[in-house]
């Protein structure tokens, strides 16, 4: 038996405005509403979605805090050039990657490193690792950038024993990168498995990425092994703002 979709639909809690600037963001993002276009008055938005005109208006300053419209007094408002890069996980496995791959956008890419401590890492890092509840892992944190705007987190931890007494364990850039480094401490990295979820920001990624609404961060866990029945040699999170990725795979025919 069909469930009449009515009956399936839960009820859309948000605020009035944030429903409108979702609906609008979505054409945005999906091409409805290309680069320049111009978003509906706000006289049309107000009938179709029977709203105030000081609703439609905290909808539109959303959109214009995501830096995704620009209004102009007297003037309409349009969308501007999408940020949004299409991205290939599987091509992008260490910052140095990332970077090279953003500047292939005409854009200035770099990346800052926040933190290098021995840390208690999040439970499924942890368990990742297979490390008990006290356990400790060495973290790298990073913030990318785009012209200066932060687009992503990224926190890569090791198992003390390899990094210990390494160039791991300084607060530097490492030359060639982490997996260079790995690999010529005898742990090259063979085989990376990705979980990506959508969720919604923590204060701190919030506060770091700049964000300005609720629009959910991508978070990816990648557990980097050395050899398939060995013991992870890296655990990276990485933690991308939503409205600037969108996240490309690629599948061989079956």
């Amino acid at each position: 038996m069909t469930v009449p979709r009515a009956e399936t639909e839960g009820v859309d809690r948000r605020s009035l405005h944030e429903r409108i600037a979702a609906d609008l963001r979505d054409a945005i993002m999906s091409g409805e509403l290309a680069p320049g276009a111009s978003l509906p008055s706000t006289a049309r938005l107000k009938e179709r979605f029977d709203a105030s005109n000081a609703t439609v208006q905290k909808a539109l300053q959303l959109l214009k805090e995501e830096d995704l419209v620009v209004g102009r007094a007297g003037a309409s408002v349009t969308v501007r050039e999408h940020r949004q890069r299409t991205v290939s996980p599987a091509a992008l496995t260490t910052a140095d990657h990332w970077l090279t791959e953003a500047a292939k956008y005409g854009t200035r890419a770099r990346s800052v490193l926040r933190e290098v401590a021995e840390v208690h890492p999040p439970a499924d890092v942890r368990s990742a690792f297979g490390l008990p509840a006290d356990g400790t892992a060495l973290l790298r944190s990073q913030i990318l950038l785009i012209d200066d705007e932060p687009a992503e987190l990224v926190d890569c931890y090791y198992p003390p024993a390899i990094a210990r007494g390494t160039a791991l364990m300084e607060r530097r850039r490492i030359e060639g990168g982490a997996p260079a480094l790995l690999a010529e401490l005898g742990h090259p990295g063979r085989r990376s498995v990705d979980r990506v979820c959508a969720r919604i920001p923590t204060q701190e990624q919030y506060r770091a990425l700049h964000l300005t609404s609720s629009t959910p961060v991508l978070r990816t866990l990648r557990v980097v092994h050395g050899d398939r029945d060995s013991s992870p040699v890296e655990v990276t999170v990485m933690v991308k703002a939503g409205h600037l990725y969108e996240l490309q795979y690629e599948f061989g025919a079956r």
